[in-house]
């Protein structure tokens, strides 16, 4: 009798644990056939936030050395637009796919990260510098 077992995994720890578990326990009658990596919407939109909120977090940042550099400190923002979003892997090229049974583990994990960057555009407040007497008040 033979049967097929589809899973779908978000963590790939507990994925390698299953199937060391299964050849473990059922030896060579069962075949575990090689990993298909995709990402789902959800995934791909958190992805898009993170990057977005960290390229905002390094702008405030260098604009904070800026205002350093000149005696100033930073104020709030005034403007955050999102200039431009890239992405790029998170899949198997076409031609891999033909035949995922020659590819490593690593290869397929490397084939299937994805990557993203975002440029942003920031005006942020400056405020002049500030009076000694009003930091002791």
């Amino acid at each position: 009798v033979h049967s097929q077992v589809c899973i779908i995994f978000s963590d790939f720890g507990k994925m390698q644990n299953v199937c060391n578990l299964l050849i473990e326990k059922l030896g060579t009658s069962v075949t575990i056939s090689p990993p298909h990596f995709y990402h789902t919407p959800e995934a791909t939109d958190t992805l898009r936030r993170q990057v977005c909120v960290a390229a905002v977090g390094n702008t405030r940042r260098k604009a904070q050395e800026v205002c350093r550099l000149f005696g100033q400190s930073l104020g709030k923002p005034l403007l955050i637009r999102e200039e431009e979003t890239k992405e790029w892997g998170g899949h198997i090229d076409s031609h891999l796919s033909n035949s995922p049974d020659s590819l490593t583990l690593q290869e397929r994990i490397q084939n299937a990260t994805a990557y993203a960057s975002c440029r942003v555009f920031a005006v942020f407040e400056i405020k002049g510098k500030e009076n000694r007497r009003n930091k002791l008040l």
